[in-house]
């Protein structure tokens, strides 16, 4: 389900201390019921490499197919573009108690995402290329029932005019054909997975 931005904004999370100059693009609720203690568990399923191998939505596969394929031919994601080249890695923002602390883990692919830092209730992680620089936030919160579930926020400092164009030409790709079968997708994972199984109010 896609929340506000006041879901996210309207909360302490610390990576409001790295990120003020990005911009928040999209928050989702994540089907992911669970426990205070299981964000660790998500962000292992978030960083799997082959995470979108197993959406199984052709709409979804034939966007991202499309997006890479565009991506070689225009050279939007080569290294030059990238976290520690074109810009800054956001680790070098980080508090002296974030930087010291867990960071987490990374994709395994260098043109993916990143980890920036790791807390026992928000994850972090980051990307560049051409168009733009981009934070993957996971949340974990309370659902107001007793459990918990993970909140998605994607935040994006677009590069220029190119990189403003390019987030306004993707924007009813997302919410068609990427959003709707990733959010299932990680549904599903997190069902198989175990990870939901807590019972309501269990710490």
């Amino acid at each position: 389900m896609r929340l506000p931005t006041t879901a996210f904004t309207a909360r302490p999370w610390r990576v409001h201390e790295i990120a003020e100059d990005f911009d928040v693009e999209d928050v989702w609720a994540l089907p992911t019921p669970g426990g205070p203690d299981d964000l660790d568990r998500l962000v292992a399923q978030f960083a799997e490499r082959d995470d979108e191998s197993r959406v199984e939505s052709p709409v979804y596969r034939a966007l991202f197919a499309v997006r890479w394929k565009l991506g070689k031919l225009a050279r939007l994601d080569k290294p030059k573009s990238g976290v520690g080249a074109r810009v800054a890695t956001l680790r070098d923002r980080l508090p002296a108690d974030l930087r010291d602390g867990t960071r987490g883990p990374d994709f395994g692919d260098p043109a993916k995402f990143h980890s920036v830092f790791l807390t026992h209730d928000e994850w972090a992680a980051e990307m560049a290329n051409s168009t733009m620089h981009c934070v993957l936030h996971l949340g974990w919160v309370p659902d107001g029932k007793g459990g918990y579930h993970g909140v998605m926020t994607v935040l994006v400092k677009p590069n220029g005019p190119l990189g403003r164009l390019y987030m306004l030409g993707i924007k009813p790709f997302r919410y068609v054909g990427v959003y709707p079968a990733l959010l299932r997708a990680i549904g599903r994972r997190w069902e198989a997975n175990g990870s939901g199984r807590h019972p309501a109010g269990a710490a």
